[in-house]
């Protein structure tokens, strides 16, 4: 089967085309035909080591000493189960799919295999395989945090970044759940992040976002750029900061100040499971949750792809088609 391979740590161009034997299933496992997959800002950031100085020593160890210990990438996915194990129970040959593989990664396939009592459930019967492959990634991580927050109707939220994939999906999900939110992004992006619901939206290239002394309830920040100390001015009493890009060691000396400070700091990790991803998958059905997609691209171009994210400019999602072999 056709897969693409990230043979070392590096730019774009160390993603290779390769041709591996297909993968069957274990007595508990199902093997799904991969239609769609995406290319997410996790998935350049692995490719291309960039982490803090400071957290290169522990990320080589989890991550791989000199390319990834996953070398096939890719965490979300949406296709057809095609066979299954003999204790299988939950899934048949044929049903239409949506995963999210989370750390183990090895979407950018044409095939894999996965327990059924992972994070995999039945795609939503109103959205293609495109859509569908959309919605996890950000969604599920914004969905986390958020609720870390436990927004009430009324609040004010903040959402930095809010034309990437986390953003767009955090926009939606904060409306739904009551609040008064006000998105961040750049010019280009202003009428996107309004149409999927956003009250108030600042373009962030104009100056300082927080230079009008608003106060919020909650500041998400989806990318990792907004000021962290100003953001902790810019919360009321008991706000809460999520940060979806925190480093471990600089986030425990951060934690301790905004809890001198009378606010909270979240930015931990989380395990993804099939209970959350079908509450994303109800949400999209009723169309509370609409997935955005920037750019599509087939897996033979996952360098052109990769470039484009590490540009910076991507808006809600990009997928990646998968032609299979005949």
């Amino acid at each position: 089967m056709k897969t693409v391979v990230c043979t070392k740590y590096g730019p774009p161009e160390v993603l290779q085309l390769a041709d591996v034997e297909k993968p069957a299933p274990k007595f508990n496992e199902v093997l799904i035909k991969i239609e769609t997959t995406s290319v997410s800002v996790g998935d350049t950031r692995i490719r291309g080591f960039r982490v803090p100085l400071s957290f290169r020593l522990p990320a080589r160890l989890m991550l791989g000493i000199t390319k990834p210990r996953h070398p096939v990438l890719g965490s979300v996915l949406a296709g057809t189960i095609e066979s299954r194990g003999k204790d299988v129970t939950l899934f048949n040959p044929g049903d239409e799919v949506v995963a999210f593989t989370g750390h183990n990664f090895g979407a950018y396939a044409e095939y894999i295999c996965m327990r059924e009592t992972g994070c995999i459930t039945k795609k939503p019967g109103n959205l293609s395989f495109s859509e569908a492959t959309a919605i996890p990634w950000g969604g599920y991580t914004s969905m986390h945090f958020l609720e870390q927050a436990a927004i009430k109707p009324g609040q004010r939220v903040l959402v930095y970044g809010a034309s990437g994939a986390l953003g767009t999906a955090a926009i939606q999900l904060a409306k739904y759940a009551g609040a008064e939110v006000t998105g961040v992004c750049s010019t280009v992006n202003l009428k996107l992040v309004k149409s999927l619901g956003a009250d108030r939206v600042i373009d962030y290239t104009t100056g300082d976002v927080f230079r009008n002394g608003e106060k919020y309830d909650v500041i998400y920040d989806t990318v990792g750029k907004s000021p962290v100390f100003k953001s902790m001015k810019a919360l009321r009493k008991k706000g809460i900061l999520l940060h979806a890009v925190l480093m471990p060691m600089y986030g425990m000396f951060l934690k301790i100040i905004f809890k001198l400070n009378g606010r909270q700091l979240v930015g931990e990790t989380f395990t993804s499971n099939a209970i959350g991803l079908n509450r994303l998958n109800k949400l999209a059905e009723e169309g509370i949750l609409r997935p955005v997609i920037d750019r599509t691209y087939p897996l033979e171009d996952i360098v052109e792809a990769h470039r484009y994210v590490d540009a910076g400019h991507k808006k809600g999602n990009l997928v990646i088609t998968i032609n299979h072999s005949k």
